[in-house]
């Protein structure tokens, strides 16, 4: 691939990751954000985190499938950082539209609330991993330890799909395809990693 092909793929996914914040932003200017803003925007957040950590999941497999897609590696990167972004933003909406800022009430929820327990858990995972983003983060800690910190990547993920369970009605299956998809990705990689293993010993 080359360069200019990058920049342009690089720029639409700048543009899609920012595409659900601008539509938050645009419906809060035209009062459009339905009856109960704070929840509109709340589970758009949460979504868009969830979509976004899915999709960062999913390159690995596939260039592990397709060889020739090693360039969507460079977008991993990205993709996990927008995660992030919107997990901050998630968690943000809870801490100043519900909370208040009130840390006794914010204290209360994440020890009585469960599903608020492990979307804090999850957020605190992700934290480090934004943290050490950076090709300098990658040099100091060197590639293996960076890499065995960024497996929390997972963990993270399935505490997201938790929380996304625990905090719907009873009865209500929206999870459940993001659920599959993440039950999917989680599969794939050992049986991957597997199916190489086998190659390179027959090699």
């Amino acid at each position: 691939m080359n360069r200019s092909t990058l920049i342009s793929l690089k720029t639409l996914t700048w543009i899609a990751c920012l595409w659900q914040v601008g539509a938050l932003v645009w419906g809060a200017v035209n009062n459009n954000l339905g009856a109960d803003p704070t929840a509109t925007i709340t589970f758009a957040t949460g979504l868009a985190t969830l979509r976004l950590l899915t999709i960062s999941l999913a390159i690995t497999p596939l260039r592990k499938l397709f060889p020739r897609l090693y360039w969507l590696i460079k977008f991993r990167r990205l993709l996990g950082l927008f995660a992030f972004f919107y997990a901050s933003l998630h968690l943000l909406t809870y801490i100043a539209l519900y909370a208040g800022f009130d840390v006794n009430t914010m204290a209360a929820d994440i020890a009585k609330r469960r599903f608020i327990t492990v979307g804090v858990a999850a957020w605190l995972l992700l934290l480090p991993l934004a943290a050490t983003s950076t090709n300098w983060a990658i040099r100091k800690l060197g590639g293996k330890r960076w890499s065995r910190l960024h497996k929390l990547v997972y963990l993270a993920a399935v505490l997201g799909v938790v929380h996304y369970w625990w905090q719907v009605k009873p009865g209500v299956l929206t999870p459940i395809a993001m659920t599959v998809i993440l039950g999917v990705l989680l599969l794939a990689r050992p049986i991957l990693d597997w199916r190489q293993q086998r190659r390179l010993r027959m090699a």
